[in-house]
């Protein structure tokens, strides 16, 4: 299962709406919105949340965790 760190890491750096984020990253608002709801995470391309990650001055494992589901 992915989760996503982008509420915390946006209120730690005081960042208060997405089209900041868009400017200061220039990915599209459509991709962060996915990230910032973690919705569809897994369709988003690397070098999309490289590009976040370098804006942000966060690392990938910061911004995205990977637990692994129990199987039942």
């Amino acid at each position: 299962m992915l989760r996503c760190n982008l509420r915390l890491i946006l209120a730690e750096k005081k960042i208060d709406s997405i089209t900041e984020v868009v400017e200061l990253s220039k990915v599209s608002r459509n991709s962060i919105a996915k990230l910032y709801h973690e919705k569809e995470i897994e369709t988003l391309k690397l070098e999309t949340l490289f590009k976040l990650c370098d804006a942000l001055h966060c690392s990938l494992s910061e911004l995205i965790e990977y637990t692994q589901e129990d199987e039942k």
